[in-house]
């Protein structure tokens, strides 16, 4: 394994004058949420225009449910609209409910990349904005190197990164440079992960 190296003069300042990454054909990415071996909801992204003028919409709609009491005992939903120009994040506008807690957010780009992970620019900067509360997170990427990775329409080269720091993600980018799989734990220590459609 090994740490991704930045270039000295690479900060946060420069982030925005990375390019914006490939937009995958069709316009869209679409995600099912899998807990424990089981789908709790998705998470899409859909992108239009183009680079001087993108807008890319993300939705996440997540439902842990307790199956004897046909309950939910957690539930999380997430809606945010990218608007970039010229490969520059310009301003991000997001509603999510966590599990009940409400959070509203319209920011301008803090000259920053957002921490939405479709945009595999961010594996070389050591910042990104958290899309939910408007703050800047620190972060560490590591190559872990290309592997096979299962998607709905069977398994997939694509290779690994590790984030770590104030965000912990492992993310898997296919050869075009869309995102392919995402896994991470949650707060109660079970793993979720994130297959492509």
């Amino acid at each position: 394994m090994r740490i991704l190296s930045l270039a000295a003069g690479l900060t946060l300042a420069l982030a925005t004058s990375l390019n914006a990454a490939s937009i995958p054909a069709g316009g869209q990415l679409e995600f099912d949420v899998v807990r424990k071996g089981k789908d709790i909801g998705d998470h899409s992204y859909r992108f239009s225009g183009a680079g001087d003028a993108l807008t890319v919409n993300v939705e996440t709609d997540i439902a842990v449910k307790v199956p004897i009491i046909r309950t939910t005992a957690f539930s999380f939903q997430h809606k945010s609209v990218e608007s970039w120009a010229n490969g520059a994040l310009r301003s991000v506008r997001s509603a999510t409910n966590d599990d009940g807690t409400p959070h509203q957010l319209s920011t301008d780009g803090k000259d920053a990349l957002p921490a939405s992970l479709w945009n595999d620019d961010i594996l070389r900067v050591n910042s990104l904005l958290n899309t939910i509360d408007g703050s800047v997170m620190k972060i560490r990427v590591s190559d872990l190197g290309t592997e096979q990775v299962v998607t709905r329409g069977g398994a997939i080269p694509a290779h690994h990164y590790r984030l770590s720091g104030d965000l912990s993600r492992d993310l898997w980018y296919d050869a075009q440079g869309n995102l392919a799989h995402v896994s991470f734990t949650a707060e109660d220590g079970s793993k979720v992960t994130y297959v492509r459609k």
